[in-house]
């Protein structure tokens, strides 16, 4: 069976989504993350989707708000490792353009954007907890494009004392979620957000939600299981159950959790993963 919510850290999205609905603790962390000062968050919509075109791959975003300037702030979760990172970073900021602006429509309604993944691996192996990327001009790298869109990645298996003691408390949090690790900490980022863990994961209501989304995860299993018996293909193998496999996999589930919660065999969700990276 699959953790229940009372086990989740906060690198499960799931998570994570419900605790930045907290506007203040999102504002929070936005402005350490960023070091500026912003006056408001607003949540556009929580775990936004854009699914633009019918033939196109469709993203959920974990965190999704817009400031008092309607610079556009998209957070989100990553667990396991993905070499192809950096492309869902570019889809990522091409789906959000492409949803902020209309046919006709000049450029310059393209809003300010920041796309931060927060990683349990560190991608480039340079043990940084932060990297921050803008488009610059290879010639001269004093030329920047200006084109007021940044990536960050930070990632919680830094090992350099890169950032103020405040986040570095947040990354060690993120996977170790628990009172102790709130308790040792020294800022009041921790601690918030951890007040707020405890709210989500003590709200009924929440957790009938996430027990719905397990059960609707395992109905589409299910029925991946009828479609290949039906097609008299191996059980299991069906198409359904790909495409969830490597939904949950893009959400960074790690692959022994995927099995897990599925109730399928590691290695096929291995072989799965594998083929399609």
């Amino acid at each position: 069976m699959g953790k229940t919510l009372k086990e989740l850290n906060l690198e499960d999205d799931f998570l994570f989504a419900k605790v930045m609905t907290d506007k203040e603790i999102c504002k929070d962390l936005l402005e350490k993350i960023l070091e500026v000062e912003i006056e408001k968050v607003e949540l556009v919509e929580e775990q936004k989707v854009i699914d633009l075109l019918l033939e196109s791959k469709g993203i959920r975003l974990d965190v999704y708000v817009k400031d008092q300037n309607n610079t556009i702030y998209n957070v989100e979760m990553q667990r396991g490792k993905h070499k192809n990172l950096p492309k869902r970073l570019r889809y990522y900021q091409g789906s959000i353009d492409l949803d902020l602006i209309k046919s006709g429509d000049d450029y310059k309604k393209l809003a300010k954007s920041y796309i931060i993944f927060i990683c349990t691996f560190d991608l480039f192996n340079k043990g940084r907890h932060k990297y921050t990327f803008k488009n610059m001009c290879l010639e001269d790298n004093s030329i920047i494009l200006n084109d007021e869109s940044q990536k960050i990645i930070l990632n919680t298996k830094g090992i350099m004392k890169d950032l103020n003691e405040e986040l570095l408390e947040f990354l060690n949090y993120v996977e170790n979620s628990t009172d102790d690790i709130a308790e040792k900490s020294r800022g009041r980022l921790v601690k918030n957000i951890h007040r707020r863990v405890q709210k989500v994961k003590n709200d009924i209501s929440v957790e009938v939600e996430f027990m719905t989304l397990l059960e609707r995860d395992r109905e589409k299993i299910e029925e991946g299981r009828k479609k290949g018996r039906e097609e008299g293909i191996e059980v299991g193998r069906g198409e359904a159950i790909k495409q969830l496999i490597l939904k949950q996999y893009g959400k960074g589930l790690s692959v022994d959790y995927i099995a897990e919660i599925n109730e399928i065999d590691v290695e096929y969700v291995k072989n799965i993963v594998k083929i399609n990276n």
